[in-house]
């Protein structure tokens, strides 16, 4: 038996939807401006150039329930709703038409971001880090089977806060399916069973103030709604 200095931390994880056991999360990688709307909203060019990555922290993700924390060193916390795919294989240089084998399941997931942060950090041509990877920044509702759901290619994907939908778009919509999505982070690392693959968030990004009510759904694959706490 293995003797640690203390306790490893527990494996963080997602709910299955309708099953007792659960997702263990490995990694979190998160493609970038994968809709052309989006791209438009936040000032660059939406044409099909190759997808671009970063990553959270496997315990950045929390279920998207209840009331998560307002994040400290912020004062323009942003929502960005996504579909979220679950791998429950691994492979190298995956072709795409072979991708969609690796996927268990989807899940609806939305990428906090720090955007007063990221900005002062492209600013400076410093790392996104610290505006991405904080701590509960990727609530992520609990993932539906392929076996129930398939691979959605077309549908609403959407974010309301307050009742007052910011987000509306269509998984049509993606400049890279995620099909695409998975080969391309395969040709760069190993992916592993564990992986989850946030596909990027359409037009609408905003604010979130605390005690904001934040509702978000993707056709097929289910809703999901929580709270911001205090700051």
């Amino acid at each position: 038996m293995t003797d640690y200095v203390f306790a490893p931390p527990a494996l963080p994880s997602v709910a299955v939807a309708g099953e007792a056991r659960r997702f263990p999360v490995r990694r979190v990688f998160c493609v970038g401006r994968n809709y052309a709307a989006h791209a438009r909203e936040m000032g660059k060019d939406p044409t099909r150039e190759p997808p671009f990555f970063f990553m959270k922290p496997a315990d950045a993700v929390v279920p998207a329930e209840g009331t998560l924390p307002y994040p400290p060193g912020t004062r323009d916390l942003h929502h960005e709703v996504e579909l979220v795919a679950a791998l429950h294989r691994g492979g190298r240089d995956v072709p795409a038409e072979k991708a969609l084998d690796l996927v268990f399941g989807y899940a609806v997931g939305i990428d906090l971001t720090r955007r007063d942060l990221q900005e002062e950090a492209k600013r400076m041509s410093r790392p996104w880090d610290w505006s991405k990877g904080f701590d509960a920044s990727a609530p992520c509702g609990p993932v539906r089977p392929v076996a129930a759901v398939g691979h959605p290619a077309a549908g609403r994907i959407w974010l309301a806060v307050n009742g007052a939908v910011r987000q509306d778009g269509d998984l049509s919509e993606l400049i890279w399916p995620v099909a695409d999505v998975i080969a391309a982070i395969s040709r760069s690392m190993e992916l592993k069973p564990g992986d989850l693959v946030f596909t990027g968030t359409p037009a609408g990004v905003g604010t979130l103030q605390p005690g904001d009510r934040v509702t978000a759904g993707v056709a097929g694959v289910g809703e999901i709604a929580l709270t911001i706490g205090p700051a």
